[in-house]
């Protein structure tokens, strides 16, 4: 059975752990490139996998260049679900989380889903990312009106749908009104 010291410290543990993709989140939302290297390790990677290709930013240097690229041309407002963390043994823990991607350039428009799988390391008592790999389960950066089908030719006006009713009275003339003679 665990002391009440190694339960406290696993419990402090997991609450850092679950701390940094909210983290993360948060200075995605706020631009913060430095803020976002900031949480991974010196030597720590960052992978993103779509259906189409991969690829791998590892060390300081190549986070803060694929953050800084990546950011400029979305307006990503990651949504982290469902944190499942498996702590391990001197310092090192594995996790995964699950992401809903909106763009705020497109009136929060969703754009994508997708999951992450990251190993945390405890550096100088605090839990950073060694490596994050997002895989895209789907994604579509392009904006849903350019998707969209070319526009048709602009119809005619609609015309007022005559009914049977109307039809008939507008065979009908009009009756002209009698003025009668009043009899005293």
């Amino acid at each position: 059975m665990k002391t009440v010291e190694e339960t406290l410290s696993e419990l402090v543990d997991r609450e850092e752990i679950r701390d940094l993709p909210v983290r993360y989140c948060d200075c995605v939302w706020r631009g913060d490139v430095a803020g976002i290297v900031d949480l991974f390790t010196a030597d720590g990677s960052f992978t993103v996998k779509s259906q189409e290709q991969e690829t791998i930013s590892k060390g300081r240097e190549a986070l803060l260049i694929a953050y800084t690229e990546g950011l400029r041309s979305l307006t990503p407002r990651p949504y982290i679900h469902n944190h499942v963390v498996e702590l391990g043994y001197y310092g090192r823990a594995t996790g995964r989380c699950y992401v809903e991607l909106r763009n705020a350039s497109r009136n929060i428009e969703w754009i994508g889903t997708g999951h992450y799988l990251d190993e945390y390391v405890k550096v100088d008592e605090h839990w950073k990312f060694a490596s994050r790999h997002f895989t895209a389960v789907r994604f579509d950066a392009t904006p849903a009106k350019a998707a969209a089908k070319p526009a048709r030719k602009a119809a005619a006006k609609p015309r007022p749908v005559k009914t049977n009713r109307t039809k008939a009275a507008a065979r009908k003339k009009p009756v002209p009104s009698v003025r009668r003679k009043s009899r005293r």
